[in-house]
């Protein structure tokens, strides 16, 4: 019966466990996107789990919704994520990149000024901040058809510069909200040709994109991730089951490798009926890998690989304060707890200096 510690073969990838690093934005890119030796440091510092799968990296300028957020679009960029795979493979690790674009989730003083861009000319739920202070999320320009190409082909050319880049594998950020999950959820997606309306439809361009990356990366070298709990900046759909089902099955044929499924959190379940236990839920109709996420404990995480309800488990915060969290679930440790204070921001507090894998840095200092 396999448990966290059981290796797992994912395509032509040999895991040596099922903990995954799940994707979390730090802000500590430059201003320019590029990832340095402290993200090389902090990645390495956990490549003791069975897999990393990178923060969110825009694949185009208009694609960012994050200051201080890593791009995977210029040459500087490619080199900067060279600096964190290397690490993490010296450490013996593993590690994907996630591709990124935030559409409607952004500002225009991210953007050049320009309006961020959208399935349809609906505004994200919330406020973003900006010089001027927190600010509501604008109104987007819906994308016209003719560009989708275009978009698609964005994520085709990060996807190959995470190839150059030396990552293992790439995932398409398709939740959390974001611009792939905009055109696969009616409350964001009310477009009238190819690309709405039925499920199929608003499946088409997460297929493109799926397509496209397979075909630089191979199909068991990547990953989607699926969010059909979430209502993070207003998403909703009319019958989340329906277009998820499609999403899946659809993925499925493809032969991608796995499939991230996150689950609903405490405020998702607040915000009405929404779908419960989604890795299960949808494993009868995805025949790769499935990778089950949100807030588990190493219990939780046990139990659904005993039920045979997941294949791996992916750990955020955890893994934020417990940079060796493999060893602490596999000689049950007391865990560190994270400081949602230092979550975001710059430098190593909260970021290299939880104690773990290496030792403290003011402990080293005494050591010398």
């Amino acid at each position: 019966m396999a448990n966290l510690f059981s290796p797992i073969q994912m395509g032509d990838l040999i895991l040596p466990n099922r903990i995954v690093m799940a994707p979390m934005a730090r802000t500590r890119a430059d201003v320019e996107g590029v990832m340095g030796n402290l993200n090389a440091q902090y990645y390495a510092q956990r490549a003791t789990a069975g897999l990393i799968v990178s923060e969110g990296a825009w694949i185009s300028p208009m694609g960012k919704g994050l200051e201080n957020s890593p791009g995977l679009q210029s040459e500087a960029q490619i080199e900067g994520w060279k600096r964190v795979v290397d690490a993490v493979h010296e450490k013996g690790g593993r590690i994907f990149a996630q591709l990124w674009h935030c559409g409607r989730v952004s500002s225009p003083h991210l953007l050049g000024g320009k309006l961020p861009i959208a399935p349809s000319a609906i505004a994200a739920f919330g406020r973003i901040k900006t010089p001027d202070g927190f600010q509501k999320f604008p109104v987007p320009r819906m994308i016209e058809a003719g560009e989708i190409r275009a978009i698609v082909g964005e994520f085709a050319h990060a996807a190959k510069n995470a190839l150059d880049a030396g990552f293992d594998g790439v995932e398409l950020q398709a939740g959390s909200g974001y611009l792939i999950d905009q055109f696969l959820q009616t409350g964001s997606n009310i477009r009238r040709d190819q690309y709405g309306g039925l499920s199929a439809n608003r499946c088409r361009f997460l297929f493109e994109i799926a397509e496209a990356v397979s075909k630089i990366w191979g199909e068991d070298r990547v990953g989607v991730k699926l969010s059909p709990s979430n209502r993070d900046f207003g998403m909703i759909d009319a019958d989340p089951m329906i277009v998820f089902t499609k999403a899946v099955s659809g993925l499925s044929e493809m032969g991608i490798a796995y499939l991230h499924m996150t689950e609903p959190l405490e405020d998702d379940l607040k915000e009405g009926d929404v779908l419960k236990d989604n890795a299960q839920r949808f494993r009868p109709y995805f025949k790769g890998k499935m990778i089950a996420g949100g807030r588990f404990d190493q219990a939780k995480a046990e139990m659904i690989l005993e039920n045979e309800g997941a294949d791996l488990v992916s750990f955020g915060r955890l893994f934020i304060a417990n940079p060796d969290l493999a060893e602490r679930f596999k000689l049950n440790s007391p865990l560190n707890e994270p400081d949602p204070e230092t979550f975001y921001g710059d430098g190593m507090e909260g970021y290299t200096d939880y104690p773990g894998s290496e030792p403290h840095p003011y402990l080293r200092l005494i050591e010398s």
